[in-house]
């Protein structure tokens, strides 16, 4: 009897063995990136650069020189800027649950009160309205018209729309009018001058190139509450700190240290953005961190918890991306994402049929 108990037991382990090397062995024989759209009019072409985030730069940084970085991007002629920013409409969304993502709001959500109070609108109604005024936005809209989208853009949660248009405006016409009180202009003011990729790149370069908005595509929703187990808490960062702990993240480190002291060089910052966009450094963004995560021996999984968590968010963000390429075909977007997102960016956008990604290099040389 415990013979055969044995016999069937070891059959089933078999059996299960076997199924797991199948399931690992197999492969999908459909491939959508093989299947590239459409056969006439102008492609989706989507070039995404990589950054450091500009608040860990050294406080002696001078933002003046990002000049020659935003020539170069310029000169490519994107007609959307995305950035690594979270909508107001999906802040909005956040605000709703905050046993999940009160942490989230607080961190990543800047208050739109101020704004929605001048013009009498929530999020949603200034979202609605944004759109509503963009639809019929003349071709030459005057210093009140702008004014009055700015506001409306601050009321709908969208910061970096709204620098866009006060970036539009001639400097005398920068000024308090319409719904635009001198709190949100002093606010406006205060982002203008912000160590922030949003701002002080993405904002810039639209203004500059004529358009009139951003497209926010970060998200979080794949974030969660921190345990209320403090030791359970600090069991995770404990796992995730160790797996951080090897010598590819040292080196990613000490080349990060080395980029920055040369910043002040006259081809300093090309370069960091040269070796933030190579394949060696989104190479070392996997095998420093993620990579380094799924080796996390914890048992509960803590690092296939967090690799599970970055990449459902970077499935959401190039699903925004890709929202917005279906709603303008032929669209040239520059996607600005921090460094370790921009591996995960490119393989996933480039899955999608009507996605044709364009090398960041060419524009950095």
């Amino acid at each position: 009897m415990f013979r055969t108990i044995r016999i069937l037991a070891a059959a089933v382990t078999l059996a299960s063995m076997t199924a797991v090397a199948q399931a690992g062995d197999y492969r999908p024989s459909f491939h959508p990136d093989t299947l590239k759209g459409p056969p006439r009019g102008a492609p989706n072409a989507v070039m995404v650069l990589g950054t450091p985030h500009l608040s860990g730069l050294p406080k002696t940084f001078d933002m003046a020189r990002l000049s020659p970085l935003l020539e170069q991007l310029a000169a490519w002629k994107p007609t959307g800027v995305a950035t690594e920013s979270l909508s107001g409409l999906q802040c909005d969304a956040l605000r709703r649950y905050p046993a999940r993502y009160a942490e989230t709001v607080k961190s990543y959500c800047p208050d739109p009160s101020a704004a929605g109070k001048a013009l009498g609108l929530d999020v949603p109604a200034a979202n609605a309205e944004a759109e509503r005024l963009l639809a019929a936005w003349p071709a030459e809209p005057s210093a009140a018209q702008r004014r009055r989208l700015a506001a409306v853009f601050l009321a709908a949660g969208e910061r970096g729309s709204a620098l866009v248009q006060w970036l539009r405006l001639p400097e005398a016409e920068r000024k308090a009018g319409e719904e635009l009180n001198d709190e949100l202009v002093a606010l406006l003011e205060k982002i203008r001058a912000s160590r922030n990729e949003t701002y002080s790149i993405a904002a810039v370069l639209a203004a500059r190139l004529g358009h009139e908005r951003l497209w926010s595509v970060d998200d979080h929703t794949a974030d969660t509450a921190e345990s209320a187990d403090p030791a359970e808490l600090k069991a995770f960062e404990t796992a995730i700190r160790a797996a951080w702990d090897n010598p590819v993240s040292h080196a990613r480190r000490a080349e990060d240290t080395r980029l920055q002291q040369d910043l002040d060089k006259p081809d300093g910052v090309l370069n960091l953005y040269r070796v933030y966009n190579g394949a060696k450094a989104q190479r070392m963004a996997y095998e420093g961190d993620f990579g380094a995560a799924l080796r996390d021996p914890s048992p509960q999984g803590f690092g296939r918890q967090y690799v599970g968590y970055w990449e459902t968010r970077n499935l959401r963000m190039v699903a925004n991306i890709r929202d917005v390429l279906g709603q303008h075909p032929g669209m040239r977007l520059l996607a600005i994402v921090g460094a370790s997102h921009k591996g995960y960016y490119e393989a996933y956008l480039n899955q999608m049929h009507d996605v044709r990604l364009v090398d960041v290099q060419t524009a950095l040389r």
